[in-house]
């Protein structure tokens, strides 16, 4: 799974990580772990950091098939 916070964070007025783990109720370490791909965040975190950036859940998280089946 990749995501889009890095980008979406500096278009949103260059919100730093920090201020996005404070808006969802987490530690700017997280957000870090989530922003580099190595930690998963829950559906509903998935969903407060889409709700923070007014975008759908699929312009945060992109899910790459390994099976080459088509979105």
């Amino acid at each position: 799974m990749t995501n889009s916070i890095r980008s979406l964070r500096f278009a949103h007025g260059e919100m730093t990580q920090a201020e996005l783990a404070d808006r969802i109720g987490v530690t700017r370490q997280t957000v870090i772990a989530i922003e580099k791909g190595r930690y998963s965040p829950s559906l509903q975190m998935a969903f407060q950091i889409a709700r923070v950036f007014k975008v759908p859940l699929d312009d945060v998280f992109q899910y790459n098939d390994c099976e080459g089946e088509a979105p």
